[in-house]
């Protein structure tokens, strides 16, 4: 409908995208596809911005609707409780500005979206100093990243995987779901 493709910042005939990935990846999942990946690659600019920052403005207008819309969906066709969102980068960036008024990259903290999947919502886990610089609270690593969403896909940490040697290797070395989720 009009009001659909609105939702995820659409018009009608307009198939390309990020808002047209969105409600791709909805009807998808709505047809039992268990792992959707979609990309932004950034069609008005580059997310990776080492110099400019105010490419960041377009670029979050363009996934900010469809995101919002896909996840309005998706709880309105009663599939938001079954279906993990993850909005999430390569990693963090700098802080600071750098002398090419853009940010570079910076493993100590990073943003990431979780909507869906069975998860409790409407909370903040963790916390940084107050120039995002360093986690102050609940520090989440990258294991326990990767073990929420293989979690949520019916996996474990103790799962394993056989290498092509036959060797045993674990899914992931450690890490847990937060119990706040």
């Amino acid at each position: 409908s009009e009001a659909t493709l609105a939702s995820y910042g659409l018009q009608r005939g307009q198939t390309t995208g990020f808002g047209w990935q969105c409600l791709a990846a909805r009807r998808l999942v709505e047809r039992g596809v268990r792992f959707v990946e979609l990309i932004d690659t950034g069609s008005s600019g580059n997310w990776d911005a080492h110099g400019d920052m105010l490419t960041h403005v377009p670029l979050a207008k363009n996934v900010d609707r469809p995101i919002a819309g896909l996840l309005r969906d998706l709880k309105q066709r009663g599939m938001l409780d079954d279906t993990l969102v993850v909005t999430a980068g390569e990693f963090g960036h700098t802080p600071r500005i750098n002398p090419n008024a853009g940010r570079d990259h910076w493993p100590q903290a990073q943003s990431i979206l979780l909507a869906g999947g069975g998860f409790r919502h409407g909370q903040v886990i963790g916390s940084t100093n107050d120039k995002a610089e360093h986690p102050t609270s609940r520090k989440i690593g990258v294991e326990d990243f990767c073990a929420t969403v293989y979690h949520a896909m019916g996996l474990t940490v103790d799962d394993k995987l056989i290498d092509p040697s036959g060797r045993p290797v674990a899914l992931v070395p450690g890490g847990t779901v937060p119990s706040e989720l």
